[in-house]
């Protein structure tokens, strides 16, 4: 069920493989054990065309979760993310996440219906 999906500027790319910024948000998701075995998704956005201001790299993971989980767990789960991106990419000067919950009372995915 958690999606995270990574907005980052094409450069990025140039320093690690897409195939690898994934699985390190994959593995450091599920490492939180917040979610089931295998419902993790993670998906990659690189920008060829951006303006934040005299950056030439950025990277913002959002987290989108089913409701429940504490504030101090999803801090959690956002530093360690933004940790392990940062010693993976040292040389992105932009790195953030943040965390948002979906309400089960409005939620419907394919099994549902």
């Amino acid at each position: 069920m958690p999606h995270f999906i990574i907005d980052c500027s094409e450069n990025v790319l140039n320093q690690e493989s897409p195939e690898r910024i994934m699985q390190k948000v994959y593995d450091t998701a599920d490492s939180s054990s917040l979610f089931a075995k295998g419902d993790i998704k993670v998906r990659i956005n690189p920008f060829k065309h951006y303006n934040i201001g005299e950056s030439e790299a950025f990277l913002n993971v959002f987290g989108n979760i089913m409701e429940g989980r504490t504030d101090e767990q999803k801090l959690k789960l956002s530093e360690s993310i933004v940790a392990a991106l940062k010693n993976m990419l040292p040389n992105v000067p932009f790195i953030s996440m943040n965390v948002r919950d979906f309400e089960k009372a409005n939620y419907c995915n394919r099994s549902m219906v």
